[in-house]
């Protein structure tokens, strides 16, 4: 692995306003040694240059007799440290002008400023991670959920760079004999049979499209679930979104068309991250604003996971199926589930309630829950059944689910080589080719984890990450 330029120290804040305590981060050959210009020990016995690593040394730091702070320095000698260089970490008082003021005296000393990402694609230039690894850093910053924390932390800890490392040491394994062929192909040798070859591929394919399968569940996960709450005006939609938030967040009016442009809220469930987005009533529009509104609607339900499709109790199930039909159609290909939610359960009677329910179960293939928003009745089956709509199963193996849309798309460009392998075996294509077609599809799982990374993926990879990280 590249290492990175010594002597070339950079600096940056490591945390966010608000509270009481602030950390300045330090990392390059002769950051201890520059901060020992500037910061002073309370006990006088201690030579910081000498200090070992994971020292906690108290005392000040000031400038040219300017007092600043009274600080704690965490000292990190290579490699054992986050970057893989010697690293400092200034636990100050989180006054921005104690945090700016101590900037300036380290970049005064020839420090310069981080970019966003630095500390981070250090540690990747030094070996410290791997690309998957410095990537799911950023992940486990921004996870809101628990499922998501838990895919990053796997990622970070290296479960899915294993499983990536190991199908690439099986294609190199696969390949070494191909090229074997190559280096003997005036004596027309075959070194392995062709049957065998085919089957190994074949195996390797179906483990790469099964983790490329992951990226839908795995990138809603990562970013939230959205759930589209739709159906036509006056259903109880908003009122729905509401008792489901605890809060009057949506406006709620016996006018129809009341929403005319979504209202997106977020909630945690079960462990994880749910996107709410409350629509306009799907009917004919009235106006222009109308249109639009319903327009944002269709776009929504071709975007979503899971689609609550809310009808009202009085409806006829033959209107309710027509309703859900609809949506269904809209939603097209995407792999959304439509959920039925029969709204004012409360307004029938226990008779017409079990008539409805046996008429739905008849002639509509989605699942109908029979609630009331008003009365907060059947909220819970509603919880459930968004739990259910997704793969906690698969969840249990966060190891083998793909978060990164750059992952995703490199492991369709490896099934895709791999497709070319197997339909040149079928017909008879000369091993040149084929070798050609198996190194593609090492090329690309070499992206996903590093190995093989063009200088402009990895700036703008590290572009996305915050200063101090």
């Amino acid at each position: 692995m590249k290492q990175v330029q010594e002597g070339n120290i950079i600096c940056a804040p490591a945390t966010s306003g608000g509270g009481a305590l602030a950390i300045i981060r330090v990392s390059g050959r002769g950051s201890v040694e520059t901060l020992a210009e500037v910061f002073q020990p309370a006990d006088k016995q201690i030579d910081i240059n000498k200090a070992k690593g994971y020292s906690l040394i108290y005392g000040t730091i000031s400038s040219q007799g300017e007092f600043i702070d009274e600080v704690l320095l965490s000292l990190f000698r290579s490699p054992q440290s986050f970057t893989g260089e010697d690293m400092v970490e200034i636990s100050c008082h989180a006054s921005p002008f104690i945090q700016r003021r101590i900037l300036e005296i380290l970049i005064e000393k020839g420090v310069r400023a981080a970019g966003p990402g630095e500390f981070t694609m250090r540690a990747f230039m030094n070996g410290k991670m791997d690309l998957l690894q410095a990537e799911a850093v950023a992940d486990l910053i921004a996870a809101d959920s628990g499922a998501a924390h838990r895919l990053a932390a796997t990622q970070l800890r290296g479960g899915l760079s294993e499983g990536i490392e190991k199908l690439r040491q099986e294609l190199v394994s696969f390949t070494s004999l191909i090229e074997l062929e190559l280096d003997f192909s005036e004596e027309d040798v075959q070194f392995a049979d062709r049957f065998a070859m085919t089957e190994t591929v074949i195996k390797i394919k179906a483990m790469v499209d099964r983790l490329a399968s992951s990226f839908r569940l795995g990138n809603a996960v990562r970013k939230g679930i959205p759930v589209v709450i739709a159906g036509r005006p006056n259903v109880g939609k908003s009122s729905l979104l509401n008792v489901l938030l605890e809060e009057e967040r949506a406006i709620v009016s016996e006018i129809p068309g009341t929403t005319r442009d979504t209202i997106e809220e977020v909630l945690h469930v079960g462990g994880l991250l749910f996107r709410f987005i409350d629509t306009a009533g799907l009917r004919e529009p009235g106006d222009e604003i109308e249109e639009l509104g319903m327009e944002r609607t269709r776009k929504k339900l071709m975007a979503a996971d899971i689609v609550l499709a809310v009808a009202e109790a009085a409806d006829t199930a033959e209107e309710i199926t027509a309703m859900a039909a609809g949506i269904v159609k809209i939603t097209g290909d995407s792999g959304a589930r439509v959920i039925l939610v029969i709204n004012k359960s409360d307004l029938i009677t226990g008779k017409r309630s079990a008539e409805l329910k046996k008429e739905l179960e008849s002639i509509c293939s989605c699942p109908a829950l029979f609630v009331s928003a008003r009365q907060s009745e059947g909220i819970d089956l509603i919880r459930n059944h968004l739990i259910a709509s997704v793969e906690t199963e698969r969840l249990d193996n966060p190891q083998y689910i793909v978060t990164n849309a750059r992952h995703y798309e490199a492991l369709k460009n490896v099934s895709d080589s791999l497709q070319r392998v197997l339909d040149g075996f079928r017909d008879g294509i000369p091993t040149v080719l084929i070798a050609t077609d198996v190194r593609q599809a090492i090329y690309w799982l070499g992206q996903i984890t590093g190995r093989i990374t063009p200088e402009d993926i990895l700036g703008e990879i590290f572009s996305r990450f915050c200063i101090g990280k």
